[in-house]
């Protein structure tokens, strides 16, 4: 199951309470490029969609299309300082790819 650090959370509400259209729910999304089948995540405030699976993480609430719910299976989403003074939100561990992927990026250790 996707999971997600109580300082992430604390980031992205913050950042909620600043939408001006009041979508405060955050779509989380992987996808395997087509190219060199690295896995690729992105992140967005949305709406709910149909077939979403919607998750409370520390009181965010968190959009995944099925597509994308295999591939976050057992990711964690941080906020942690990559260098002296900057942030980033990291997506670590998960990396659970179609078996027909030759690799999932390298992303065991951590990606942004």
């Amino acid at each position: 199951m996707f999971a997600m650090t109580p300082t992430a959370a604390e980031q992205i509400a913050r950042a909620a309470a600043e939408q001006p259209d009041r979508q405060r729910m955050l779509r989380v999304a992987a996808k395997l490029d087509e190219h060199d089948g690295e896995l690729v995540y992105g992140m967005g405030f949305d709406e709910e969609r149909e077939d979403d699976l919607v998750l409370d993480a520390h009181g965010v609430e968190v959009l995944i299309s099925p597509l994308s719910q295999p591939l976050l299976e057992n990711t964690t989403l941080d906020f942690s300082e990559v260098q002296p003074g900057e942030f980033q939100f990291i997506f670590r561990g998960g990396c659970t790819a179609p078996p027909a992927a030759k690799s999932c990026g390298g992303c065991g250790g951590g990606c942004s």
